[in-house]
């Protein structure tokens, strides 16, 4: 709604219509400012002069009177009637909104008439200040021109509209009508509103308000906010660099950034790239203008009044085809030339060239030599393997690095486990009692050498270990090695053990060194993120035996199958019960949770029962 306000306003006055008349040339005038620019032609140009000399041209044809300088539309700003000395030369005034309207005639003799209604002096003319053409007036004077009805209820709508939209933003039902605008917040108040919400205390004494309309035009029209440096953010851009192509600050000229550039005024290159800003500009007022008139046709259509619309439909029509053409024909027509004048600076190329030093490069060197493995050196622990190697003594080409590989224990492909310059490496990690094969080559920036000889490593039978501090609960209490282990609390704690087991058969027993009043320990396996401050089976990442015979000296023996998928618990050699957890599959730890009542000693390195084994060997 806003971009149709210019079309509701007078060209003479700048304000809103007030009755509003319709010239032939479809354009709108009040009647009041109708009357202070009309201009008395000489008697030779009055209607009843052209009749009597047989012209049939109508009263309200246009006349070419621009062409006989009735009017300049020259920059000297001045309009005259040539060849009548008693039509003086007289400047041009200007309207509020820029466009040029003749100075208003003598004033009318006395009358007891309204301005309005007053008759006009004999052989008047009245020019449009929008098309500059001109009209001589008959006998009926402004009162031959139509009353703009449908412009005027269009006013109405559009003032009401604009009255009603200044309520205040933060009501939450129904909202009141705005008293104040923060300029800083830029947001309406109502009176209670602002009481509770902008205080006029702390940081938002210092906001600046503004009554609501003022407010409106304030939003619309803010000040350009001006341009600091990015690299002196105090500074504010005062030259512009040319070969840079970038506005500029005096202290990056001072720091020595742009001291040896080409640079200049900023204001003077602002005028000289003015051509694609007036473009622009011209783009946007005219299409503000379009804008504003397509909203102004779309209220006339809602008017109710048939024969206040059918006055100005054709004049609507006619404006609506001007304003096509314009566009077709000029309005997107560039301002500005797409010829450049463009100039290729080679010289830091050149430069570059210049300083380039161009060296032989020396024969590639060859790969390095296979490196040997140290067998006297290489062992297994548990479920780790430590590997050494070296170069041949009589290896004359150095290696930057080494790659060992080990294939996944059951004959499978060759994987990397370490590249490096170190000549030893521990793999941990590795399966209970499985055959791996391990290998090793060297390389250089030629390339790689070949593989050595693979040496075949056999892991442990059975898993020895003790309980894990790292992981353990900081209430956990350790001692033996860390094979005994007790707790500060009287809540469960729980405690891993330090080897982890995914394949294979394994066995391991806990004896109860001290058990008073009943404490529950759990005893079983459990993953590595299983919660460490309840008792173990308590969540999802734990399987364990609480009940069943255990007191003080009692013998928990763990059995767990990887390749069955089964877990099985012994109390002093006595299976208790069936298999008491089906489908365990992944990486598991020995696991105990106890109190302070409780305190438990480890025993690993056992064999698998004998009695387990042959019915494995049966089943």
């Amino acid at each position: 709604m806003e971009e149709m306000e210019e079309e509701l306003k007078c060209p003479v006055c700048g304000s809103f219509y007030r009755e509003p008349i319709i010239l032939p040339c479809s354009h709108n005038l009040c009647q009041a400012c109708a009357r202070n620019i009309l201009v008395q032609t000489p008697e030779s140009e009055s209607p009843q002069s052209r009749r009597a000399s047989g012209s049939g041209v109508s009263d309200y044809d246009y006349l070419d009177l621009d062409k006989m300088s009735l009017y300049s539309e020259a920059d000297s700003g001045y309009g005259s009637y040539g060849g009548f000395a008693s039509a003086p030369t007289t400047p041009c005034q200007k309207s509020p909104n820029g466009v040029r309207v003749f100075p208003p005639a003598m004033p009318p003799p006395a009358t007891h008439l309204s301005p309005a209604l007053a008759p006009v002096p004999r052989n008047s003319c009245i020019t449009c200040p929008q098309c500059h053409r001109s009209l001589i007036l008959d006998d009926r004077g402004l009162r031959g021109f139509p009353k703009n009805r449908v412009l005027e209820g269009v006013i109405d709508r559009y003032q009401q509209s604009k009255a009603a939209a200044l309520k205040c933003q933060l009501c939450e039902k129904a909202p009141k009508e705005a008293t104040v605008m923060c300029e800083q917040c830029d947001v309406f108040y109502c009176d209670p509103c602002r009481l509770r919400c902008h205080p006029p205390r702390g940081p938002l004494a210092k906001h600046r308000l503004v009554p609501p309309a003022q407010g409106r035009v304030s939003r619309r029209l803010s000040p350009r906010k001006v341009s600091t440096c990015t690299d002196h953010e105090l500074e504010n851009h005062s030259m512009y660099c040319v070969q840079c192509k970038m506005p500029v600050c005096y202290q990056c000229l001072e720091e020595g950034k742009h001291s040896s550039h080409e640079v200049k005024a900023l204001g003077a290159m602002w005028k000289l790239h003015k051509v694609v800003r007036d473009q622009i500009s011209h783009c946007t007022v005219k299409l503000r203008q379009t804008t504003g008139l397509m909203e102004y046709c779309l209220e006339v259509i809602k008017e109710n009044d048939p024969s206040g619309f059918l006055q100005i439909s054709d004049a609507l029509i006619r404006r609506v085809h001007l304003t096509e053409d314009q566009w077709g024909k000029g309005t997107l027509t560039p301002r500005m030339t797409t010829d450049f004048d463009l100039s290729l600076d080679n010289s830091p190329l050149l430069q570059s060239i210049h300083q380039l030093d161009f060296v032989q490069m020396k024969a590639s060197s060859p790969v390095p030599a296979t490196p040997i493995l140290q067998l006297e050196e290489c062992c297994t622990h548990n479920n780790s393997a430590t590997l050494s190697w070296k170069q041949p003594p009589l290896s004359t080409v150095p290696a930057e690095g080494y790659i060992l590989e080990l294939d996944d224990g059951n004959g499978g492909q060759f994987r990397e486990v370490y590249v490096g310059k170190e000549t030893m490496c521990t793999v941990d990690g590795l399966h209970f009692n499985s055959t791996y094969n391990a290998r090793i080559k060297a390389f250089n920036k030629t390339g790689v050498s070949q593989y050595s000889k693979t040496l075949v490593l056999q892991t442990s039978e059975v898993a020895w270990f003790a309980f894990d501090p790292g992981s353990a609960h900081a209430d956990i209490i350790f001692s033996n090695d860390n094979l005994t282990v007790t707790c500060s609390s009287y809540d469960d704690r729980v405690v891993l053990g330090k080897t982890g087991f995914s394949k294979g058969v394994h066995y391991w027993e806990l004896t109860v060194d001290r058990y008073d009043n009943h404490p529950d320990p759990a005893f079983g396996v459990a993953r590595m993120d299983v919660m460490k401050d309840v008792m173990l089976g308590k969540d999802d990442k734990a399987w364990a035996i609480t009940e069943g015979g255990i007191t003080k000296g009692a013998t928990i023996g763990v059995l767990l199958d990887l390749n069955r998928k089964t877990l099985t618990f012994f109390i002093n050699d006595e299976q208790q019960g069936p298999i008491a957890f089906e489908n365990v599959e992944g990486l598991f730890f020995p696991a105990v949770s106890l109190n302070r009542n409780v305190q438990v000693t480890l025993h690993t390195g056992l064999p698998v029962p004998d009695f387990y084994s042959s019915r494995a060997s049966i089943a």
